[in-house]
């Protein structure tokens, strides 16, 4: 019978094993659990993920009743006390580096040649409560950030730090890479002139929101050609200096656009790019709001919510291992030209994760056995008759 993958061990498909056990090597990451690899300890986490498993004890379980499959996905069965200082001891760089590289390989695969590079930068709280007394407390919530370089084009975040909730977002904005030619559209968390200044001498874009006591000085006016957009309308576009004195002069070209939403109110944009219609980058900012749908797509049906450990670095492996499988999910649905909306593909791993088939049929019905049809007998063919 010929060997056919589970639907589980075709998602794990893009994550190259090599490049994972260098990442290993680099990290150190098997010092400590010589017995439970890294690359186990992986797919056990991103097993978590897609099951929906939300216990420690649930997720051994889980994953144990279906020890036929162990060997092809190169694991053993799971330990739960194992597991736990896994999760403790293992150092969280492995996962980081891991999604890195296959947020590379996604790039690859969902680049549009011609298309303009637009990222969409944003951080979203962790809530951790009284589970973990270590977390700190920021005034809002006591836990974490997730801090994410999203590309809206393709569906893929391309990076991705974990920090403290008392960090602010711009410290963290301020380390992001940044390519020459693309857009980069932030809230107004991320106001920091000397990160503008950098954006701009990269030969970069950036869309962003002023704070209400930043002062300008308009020098001219711009003609608006389109105003009305879908639920906004563009009141002005202006070329303008900040009128702040000291450090915060900018010795870079900057726009003043206002802009009246339908359902709100006024708000103020800054953008150094001289090119784009007002309208257009109107549209940019109005679009920010899909890297939160992101944010509540990943709450909602990935594990943000529940956690299977109680510790700093337990809690940084698990979103890791969530992003990575929100990649692998992305990956699979581009490899096999899945048309689904995204939602109903994670739904369909769910419930088929260990079944054997290929993803690219994962929505339809296993086939039926035909029924054992009689040979005909042809009557030019000569038959035989025995007594």
């Amino acid at each position: 019978m010929r060997y056919t993958d589970s639907i589980f061990a075709s998602l794990l498909k893009p994550l190259d094993r090599r490049r994972f056990h260098g990442i290993v090597e680099q990290w150190n990451g098997d010092a400590y659990d010589k017995s439970f690899k890294s690359w186990a300890h992986l797919v056990a986490l991103i097993f978590a993920q897609l099951s929906h498993v939300d216990s420690l004890r649930g997720l051994v379980a889980t994953f144990n009743a279906n020890a036929h499959h162990h060997y092809h996905l190169g694991v053993r069965a799971l330990s739960r006390s194992t597991l736990s200082d896994a999760n403790a001891r293992r150092p969280a760089g492995v996962f980081a580096d891991t999604f890195t590289m296959l947020s590379e390989i996604a790039d690859r695969q969902t680049r549009q040649e011609g298309a303009e590079v637009l990222r969409l930068i944003d951080s979203s709280p962790i809530p951790l409560g009284k589970m973990c007394d270590w977390a700190t407390w920021n005034g809002r919530i006591r836990g974490m950030k997730m801090h994410v370089v999203y590309d809206p084009n393709a569906d893929c975040p391309r990076e991705v730090e974990i920090t403290s909730a008392t960090v602010n977002d711009v410290e963290v904005g301020r380390r992001v890479s940044i390519e020459a030619g693309a857009t980069y559209v932030f809230d107004k968390g991320y106001y920091h002139y000397g990160w503008w200044t950098q954006i701009d001498a990269a030969e970069a874009y950036f869309v962003t929101r002023p704070k209400d006591n930043t002062r300008f000085r308009v020098r001219k006016r711009r003609n608006v050609r389109k105003r009305l957009g879908d639920g906004f309308k563009v009141l002005d576009d202006a070329e303008i200096v900040l009128a702040s004195k000291g450090d915060s002069r900018m010795p870079i070209p900057l726009r003043r656009i206002r802009v009246k939403r339908d359902k709100g109110g006024t708000i103020t944009l800054i953008t150094n790019d001289m090119k784009r219609t007002a309208f257009e980058i109107a549209s940019l900012y109005k679009g920010r709001w899909q890297i939160e749908l992101l944010f509540r797509w990943m709450k909602q049906h990935l594990g943000l919510r529940d956690f299977i450990g109680n510790n700093d670095n337990a809690i940084r492996l698990q979103i890791f291992a969530a992003m990575i499988a929100y990649l692998l999910l992305r990956l699979a649905a581009r490899i096999n030209c899945l048309k689904m909306p995204a939602l109903r593909l994670a739904e369909l791993v769910g419930h088929c994760i260990f079944t054997r088939k290929p993803i690219a049929n994962i929505d339809k019905p296993p086939p039926v056995n035909p029924s054992t049809r009689s040979p005909k007998v042809s009557p030019n063919q000569m038959a035989f008759c025995y007594a």
